[in-house]
């Protein structure tokens, strides 16, 4: 091929690829949707029998051999599956269409993980419709679910009613939690400390997954000039759904009043030196040890730039023997700043504009 025909055919196996993975993906979802239909009227059956049959609970292992011995290509029949399925359609057979139309859009695996880890309706929905916003494997559903994002989704103390408008205040509030829980160091009993030191890096997407969806990485100790001064911000991002700089700084200690003051001077020097005009204001973030919620309160009241205050949890998940081995927020926050993973290059916004 010429130069020129090499060209155009990679532009044209490009498009194709595009068209096959897009209908890969649409083939996944009707195939998905398909097996769900047909599990709810398998449940439905199973209920209606067992309601008003005199088979008792006997159908169920009854109909697990029969179905799989008719079917033995599919997984889908065993006694276990056929439990749940029938529990899945007790679950929703109430509730509107809107809702059996959403837990019928997740997967199956997906679904088993509501049923049986969850008790109220309004959880496993709000599971469901996160799940398909940010396209969460069950593996991630499930470290969600046990870390417990329900309750600590929007939970931070913000200004962000009185800093930020609407809607951008509630979007705002909604991104952030509190605590933040960094217990990915869930390491066996018999761990050395350098191996929580050496694997601590390897970890750190699981503090980007913490952080939730749309932040994308800009710098660690991001040195910012002011008037010949260098002042270093631990954390920064830049956050594609607020269309604005996040800046974030970590504290070993209680918050003190002061650390929103100087949180508030690294803001306004990343809306004066970095911050484009199509970007939306910084917002700031301090994670703290601890927290008293009154003086939080008060810090805010009279700051004009939008500013959260949450607590932070290194070892909710870690055996009670292994507490006293884990790194401080110091030697987090030291090891952070060596990863070569993060660098401390300028954004391109180049394709903003």
């Amino acid at each position: 091929m010429s130069d020129l025909a090499s060209k155009e055919y990679a532009v044209w196996l490009s498009a194709l690829k595009d068209k096959i993975h897009s209908a890969q993906i649409k083939a996944a979802v009707k195939v998905n949707e398909e097996l769900l239909s047909l599990y709810w009227e398998l449940g439905k059956e199973l209920t209606q029998k067992l309601e008003k049959a005199s088979w008792g609970e006997n159908l169920i292992g009854q109909l697990a051999k029969d179905l799989s011995v008719s079917f033995p290509e599919m997984k889908g029949f065993s006694r276990a599956n056929l439990y749940s399925i029938r529990k899945w359609y007790l679950s929703y057979r109430d509730a509107d269409k809107k809702v059996q139309q959403l837990v019928r859009q997740i997967p199956w695996g997906h679904n088993t993980l509501l049923i049986n880890k969850l008790k109220s309706m309004e959880e496993r929905l709000w599971y469901a419709q996160n799940t398909l916003k940010n396209d969460w494997s069950r593996a991630v559903l499930m470290h969600q679910m046990e870390s417990e994002l329900y309750r600590r989704q929007g939970s931070a103390l913000t200004n962000f009613k009185t800093a930020l408008p609407s809607p951008q205040s509630e979007l705002a509030h909604e991104t952030l939690k509190d605590p933040y829980v960094f217990d990915f160091l869930t390491l066996g009993a018999k761990v050395l400390e350098r191996d929580i030191e050496d694997n601590l890096i390897s970890h750190i997407s699981k503090f980007l997954l913490e952080l939730g969806s749309g932040f994308a990485f800009v710098g660690r100790q991001y040195c910012l000039k002011v008037n010949d001064k260098d002042f270093h911000i631990d954390l920064l991002f830049f956050h594609t759904q607020l269309n604005c700089y996040v800046v974030i700084e970590l504290k070993a200690t209680e918050f003190d009043p002061r650390d929103a003051g100087q949180l508030n001077f690294y803001m306004a020097a990343i809306d004066g030196e970095v911050k484009q005009v199509f970007h939306n204001p910084t917002i700031g973030l301090l994670l703290c040890k601890e927290k008293d919620h009154l003086v939080v309160e008060y810090a805010l009241k009279n700051i004009d730039a939008p500013i959260g205050v949450s607590q932070y949890q290194l070892t909710k998940s870690i055996p009670t023997d292994m507490k006293g081995k884990l790194p401080s927020i110091e030697e987090l926050e030291r090891s952070v700043s060596s990863s070569t993973a993060f660098n401390n290059s300028e954004p391109d916004h180049s394709k903003d504009s």
